[in-house]
């Protein structure tokens, strides 16, 4: 996995080293945590083959079948 470097103030980092000894995890887990949460509220997929499965999925919606037409099904007038 590539590294990233990442840039927390000094008041952050103490309290984010406390929250993982109480909670037994490493920096790298609070932080795989946190931007899953992220991803999540913006609805954006955390894994690559989840997106790509959404993709997928959106494309042959857009894209009509052989035979069939694009557009709104019309009613009979009356």
């Amino acid at each position: 996995m590539p590294g990233k470097r990442v840039e927390i103030d000094d008041e952050t980092w103490p309290v984010l080293k406390l929250l993982g000894q109480d909670r037994m995890m490493t920096f790298q887990e609070l932080a795989d945590e946190a931007f899953a949460d992220l991803l999540k509220k913006h609805g954006r997929p955390v894994l690559l083959k989840t997106a790509l499965k959404q993709s997928a999925a959106r494309s042959r919606k857009a894209q009509p079948r052989a035979g069939e037409k694009r557009g709104k099904k019309r009613g009979k007038k009356k």
